[in-house]
């Protein structure tokens, strides 16, 4: 969705009564990795919203072909985007975020701007501390060259296949790759790999804002990415809030690509039950 197309989902959504849902993407997706989750928000009652970030492409082919323009996004520039567009809605919205996207929700609550929130195998922040091998692993595809800290940079299928979809069939793993996969940028990495030794950093979350509203944290049991000790490291950080409901939820059996596979429905109906206690 164009910036342009943004702002007039914004003007519709606040000219309805609904409950605006914001829908936040990580590294390697696009927007439209949300498009079954918008539909299943939307027949539950509320007003879905799909933003990209910065200069996304329109479709997979569009970025596949034209990385340079995901290239150059910092963590503060992405939520002080999603911040922005936030800040045009007329009612506070729920606000759903996967993988770094699920960093940049927590960061969004962190500011007081959520209903309620829900982040799925979220981006470590500042005072984060578990690093597993297998997330290093996922990791090095970009911080393994320091020259990728200004690049967009895709993964080839194997690398897909160990950091996202690695608890799916083969089969499904290359329709998932030929579906969803783009270059990511660099930066947003390269910032969350140096955030506990950085007092300045950029990827770093206010958990104890009274204004914070419910957050739920949900977590894939086969996370090879994202793995459960680094989402329930946030957890424990994100429920010393006193003013505000903390959860966690472990999705047995599932992987980084929780969010797009064929469990998709199972994630969104764990996400929509908890966003139901806390907003219309």
């Amino acid at each position: 969705m164009s910036a342009s197309a943004d702002l007039e989902s914004i003007e519709r959504i606040n000219q309805g009564d609904r409950t605006p849902v914001v829908f936040v993407h990580g590294l390697w997706l696009l927007p439209s990795s949300w498009e079954r989750w918008a539909r299943v928000f939307e027949d539950a009652g509320f007003a879905p919203l799909t933003p990209g970030w910065p200069d996304d492409p329109e479709t997979v082919a569009e970025a596949n072909a034209h990385p340079e323009v995901l290239a150059g996004k910092s963590v503060g520039q992405v939520a002080d985007h999603f911040a922005d567009l936030i800040g045009r809605l007329d009612r506070k919205p729920v606000v759903v975020g996967h993988s770094f996207g699920g960093l940049i929700t927590q960061m969004i609550a962190g500011r007081g701007l959520a209903a309620a929130s829900v982040a799925i195998d979220p981006a470590p922040f500042r005072g984060v501390l578990p690093l597993p091998i297998s997330s290093l692993r996922a990791a090095s595809v970009v911080l393994g060259n320091p020259a990728n800290y200004h690049r967009a940079v895709p993964l080839t299928y194997d690398q897909f296949r160990y950091s996202f979809a690695n608890a799916v069939s083969e089969v499904e793993a290359r329709e998932l790759y030929e579906e969803f996969a783009v270059p990511a940028p660099g930066e947003p990495l390269f910032q969350a790999a140096v955030a506990n030794v950085n007092p300045w950093t950029e990827v770093k979350v206010d958990t104890l804002n009274p204004e914070r509203g419910p957050l739920l944290v949900i977590s894939g049991e086969k996370d090879n990415t994202v793995p459960w000790a680094i989402a329930h490291a946030s957890f424990r950080k994100q429920e010393r809030n006193e003013g505000a409901v903390t959860e966690i939820v472990e999705m047995k059996g599932r992987g980084h690509a929780l969010t797009i596979d064929n469990g998709w429905r199972e994630v969104a109906d764990t996400a929509l039950t908890f966003v139901r206690r806390f907003a219309d």
